[in-house]
């Protein structure tokens, strides 16, 4: 049996964001805190998935390897919480505000 295995998060991509678009609220929450969306979609597509519980950890770990959605949760400088989907097919990415889903 080997050591568990830790995620670490990665300096290249580890998936396609496809098409990148966000909600009037996710754009409303990253203009508010004076921030730009690339740094919360590098950080999800380098597998760091910020502000979710451990089952969704795993959950995105399991995506990774079949393909499924992947889900990352982030909060701004004012502290607005942020999520960050990629769907299944890869094909999209969408910024949104957690009351958008």
């Amino acid at each position: 049996m080997g050591e568990p295995q830790e995620k670490c998060v990665q300096s290249k991509p580890l998936f396609p964001l496809g098409r990148v678009v966000a909600t009037p609220g996710a754009l409303a929450a990253l203009g508010a805190a004076g921030e730009l969306p690339e740094p919360f979609l590098t950080r999800h597509v380098r597998g760091d998935w910020g502000d979710v519980p451990e089952e969704d950890r795993q959950e995105n770990e399991l995506s990774l390897r079949e393909g499924f959605r992947v889900l990352s949760s982030y909060r701004t400088h004012l502290g607005t919480r942020l999520w960050v989907i990629t769907e299944a097919d890869r094909s999209s990415t969408c910024l949104l505000l957690p009351e958008e889903y």
